[in-house]
């Protein structure tokens, strides 16, 4: 592989609250290459969006983080707010969950692109200003006649392409794309998914695209993140994952999947853990069908199954370094149906 653009490592984040501190994401390590689409999944809870915004320095007051987020030789994690702002944009692009909520409504759709480059690229003049916007909304199937209107006057599809439009203006060699196809039809989800990888394609963008479908993974990314309760328990090629996948948690979140040949529904029994107090060892052991006695007690060592797929799980790891005896099944999932209930 190519030397990664973006490079995380052990990176931490946690919230403080009344109750304690939440670890909503627990040293999470994971490269990101130019032109490569990296899918993130996993249940809502389970620190993916937070994740995003850790990379890129969008966390809302009161939380904190520390580990390494390399970026251009920089450590993106403490650094000033200053030099954050200068790198958000032309370098570090985001593209949010609901656009109605990051677009100001008093604002024209001019205005916000005019707004974006005048701060990041001062020199350029007004008409090339324009000349950009237009020409990335355009990309966007945005007409040229819809610059001047206000976020309310267009759909909920329209208004998602102008936020990736956005975040492309200025060309970033990063983006961030916290579930960019969410509420939208599918006709409107698979022509945003060809925007993402034209810009794949024709700019050399690495993309870390956040997302509950399953589907969109398997069609529009390169390599998967199986994240649970602020872990990555599972990352590799998407091919390799969903053919084979090696930790419990990704086979049943794949087993839930409904399709043509669907005949029951099937779900993980349960709940994605308190992150004030996740369970001791490995944090899906309440509501895994294979724990072992070691899952309850001793955090599970990650291991390399195969070049560039890890898993973070006993069942995967040397069996010579599971105590004698803690290889005994752990009837788990009788109690997960029971908190259930």
């Amino acid at each position: 592989m190519s030397e990664p653009v973006l490079s995380v490592r052990d990176l931490r984040v946690w919230y403080g609250t009344a109750r304690g501190s939440v670890r909503a994401v627990d040293e999470v390590s994971f490269d990101l290459s130019a032109g490569e689409t990296l899918g993130l999944v996993g249940e809502s809870g389970c620190g993916k969006s937070t994740l995003g915004r850790g990379i890129v320095g969008l966390l809302p007051e009161g939380a904190a983080a520390d580990g390494t987020v390399s970026f251009d030789g920089r450590n993106l994690v403490g650094l000033p707010t200053a030099e954050l702002r200068d790198l958000r944009g032309p370098e570090l692009g985001m593209i949010f969950q609901e656009p109605m909520t990051r677009l100001d409504p008093l604002m024209r759709i001019e205005d916000h692109f005019l707004e974006m480059l005048e701060t990041h690229e001062p020199g350029l003049s007004r008409d090339e200003m324009k000349r950009r916007s237009m020409e990335t909304l355009g990309g966007m199937g945005i007409p040229p006649t819809r610059f001047r209107h206000y976020p309310h006057e267009f759909s909920g599809g329209m208004r998602q392409r102008i936020m990736i439009a956005l975040a492309l203006v200025l060309r970033p060699k990063v983006v961030v794309c916290d579930e960019p196809t969410t509420a939208l039809d599918v006709i409107v989800e698979a022509q945003i998914l060809g925007i993402l990888q034209d810009l794949k394609r024709n700019f050399d963008t690495a993309l870390l695209l956040i997302t509950h479908n399953l589907g969109i993974v398997a069609e529009a990314c390169d390599r998967v993140a199986v994240m649970y309760a602020g872990q990555i328990v599972e990352e590799g090629p998407a091919r390799r994952v969903f053919d084979t996948p090696a930790h419990p948690y990704t086979r049943e979140l794949l087993r839930s999947i409904i399709s043509l040949g669907t005949e029951g529904l099937q779900y993980i029994p349960g709940a994605p853990p308190d992150l004030i107090d996740p369970p001791a060892g490995c944090h899906f052991h309440p509501r895994c069908p294979d724990a072992m006695r070691v899952c309850a007690s001793n955090d599970p060592v990650a291991v390399t199954k195969a070049i560039d797929h890890r898993v973070r799980c006993w069942l995967s790891g040397p069996h010579n370094l599971v105590p004698a005896g803690e290889d005994e099944p752990l009837a788990t999932r009788e109690f997960a149906k029971a908190d259930e209930a």
